[in-house]
């Protein structure tokens, strides 16, 4: 007579553990019975690609001075550049053995002529933004007027800046009156159209709603209208803050001291290739920093783009 086996529940829950530890065993291997390899991290390769090709742009272009492929007239090397901008920023004598000092450039330095230029920007843009997006919503809503006052705008839109700097000097002079006039005349054409494009692209449904609760014209305008439109806004104003800074060289042209415009301009002029290449870099680091700012500024104000 064959004696019946008997399990204790210490020896099932073993029995059970080294089950569960097999399994798991046997999850990890792969099906040709090895261990399945450790997963590694992708370099982030993607943030580093604009710093690479930044480094590969400044090796090039050290090189092909390196080897004065180029004479030092037409492309100076990256160092004669640097010392250019440190020279703008600082006190030099005037001369090697000189005992008169001279402080920047055209009695001024770099930063002071950045500075300059952002102001005039800053206060073109300021009564374009103003004016544009007053005068878009009016246009928007009122069509007659549209189609009176458009052509003018569509025709200062198409005029390039120095088409008509002439007539702003005749009119105002060359102080910093005319430079601001063309600055608001080269930003105030593109925030008339996003305004009017805005307030068209608004959702009617969402118009009609307002309206069946009760809402009046000016709830409208300021809970429906305008927050639906100001998307649009902002994308026109970051255009026009791009045209006003690509209009500043031609703002600058007559008696623009102080000023990075006139100051890449006359550097020119002087055959300071070094200089005028500073200018350029300052200028175009900078517009990078105002586009980066206005589009933190449009992600702060609206935050629901995008999640709709």
């Amino acid at each position: 007579m064959t004696a019946a086996t008997t399990t204790t529940p210490a020896a099932g829950a073993t029995a059970g553990a080294a089950g569960k530890h097999e399994e798991t065993r046997s999850a990890l291997q792969t099906p040709a019975g090895n261990p399945a390899p450790a997963r590694h991290r992708k370099l982030p390769f993607g943030k580093v690609q604009g710093l690479i090709s930044l480094v590969v742009f400044v090796a090039v272009w050290w090189g092909v001075t390196a080897i004065k492929l180029v004479s030092p007239l037409y492309l100076p090397s990256p160092s004669a550049v640097w010392n250019a901008f440190v020279r703008a920023n600082t006190c030099n004598p005037v001369a090697a053995g000189s005992s008169r000092i001279v402080c920047g450039v055209q009695q001024y330095f770099l930063w002071q002529h950045l500075l300059m230029s952002l102001e005039r920007i800053g206060i073109g843009m300021a009564f374009a933004i103003v004016a544009g997006v007053v005068i878009g919503f009016v246009l928007a809503t009122v069509t007659w007027l549209n189609r009176l006052i458009m052509p003018y705008i569509n025709f200062i839109r198409a005029l390039p800046p120095l088409g008509y700097i002439g007539l702003l000097i005749v009119w105002f002079g060359i102080g910093d009156v005319t430079k601001i006039w063309l600055l608001f005349l080269a930003a105030f054409p593109p925030i008339v159209l996003a305004t009017i494009d805005g307030i068209n692209s608004v959702n009617r449904d969402r118009v009609n709603s307002a309206l069946s609760l009760g809402a009046n014209r000016a709830q409208l305008i300021a809970f429906v209208m305008l927050p639906s439109a100001l998307p649009g806004v902002l994308g026109g104003i970051r255009l026009a803050v791009g045209f006003a800074w690509t209009t500043v060289v031609a703002a600058e042209l007559n008696n623009g001291i102080p000023g990075i415009g006139a100051l890449a301009y006359l550097s020119g002029t002087e055959m300071d290739t070094p200089l005028t290449i500073a200018c350029i870099l300052v200028i175009g680091i900078a517009a990078l920093a105002l586009d980066g700012i206005i589009q933190l500024i449009i992600r702060v104000l609206t935050p629901w783009v995008g999640k709709e």
